[in-house]
């Protein structure tokens, strides 16, 4: 295969960039993870703006990666709260990544400001590519070849 032959217009990679490549996106999918489901403490938490994270929070609604449930506090009106779905739930690993390689590459030299850690074990959590065999994989040890919608460039 020679990936320069074929058209990534249908990419896997692209169409999720699509849904959680915006700024702030993966900022307001670690605040669902950690369990913060309410966007006013989104919006004080993360200091995001409230027009980027509607902006943000509609469409991770829209894709299928949150879905709102409404709530009522005494005397207040309806509003929503949102929570991953198992779709949402699905995009962990990716964040645990991110974490790992900014705690790499870009914590300060204290060291990163969280650790996560297997409440069973209290092992460090780490996110791994391995094939389903269970050997772990670098980019070098992983073959690409055209998968079933991969197209030819005319």
């Amino acid at each position: 295969m020679q990936w320069l032959d074929y058209d990534t217009g249908n990419c896997s990679v692209q169409r999720t960039l699509s849904v959680i490549g915006e700024k702030w996106t993966m900022v307001v999918l670690r605040e669902a993870f950690n369990g913060v489901r309410r966007f006013e403490q989104m919006r004080r938490h993360t200091g995001i703006s409230e027009p980027v994270l509607s902006a943000r929070l509609r469409r991770l609604v829209d894709a299928g990666v949150l879905v709102t449930v409404p709530y009522q506090e005494e005397g207040r009106r309806t509003r929503h709260e949102y929570r991953l779905t198992d779709k949402g739930r699905e995009l962990y690993p990716i964040l645990v990544a991110l974490l790992q390689w900014g705690d790499r590459y870009c914590a300060d030299l204290e060291g990163p400001s969280l650790s996560l850690r297997h409440h069973e074990c209290g092992a460090p959590v780490e996110a791994v590519v391995q094939c389903s065999e269970g050997h772990r994989l670098r980019p070098t040890d992983v073959d690409v070849s055209p998968g079933p919608s991969a197209r030819l460039l005319a």
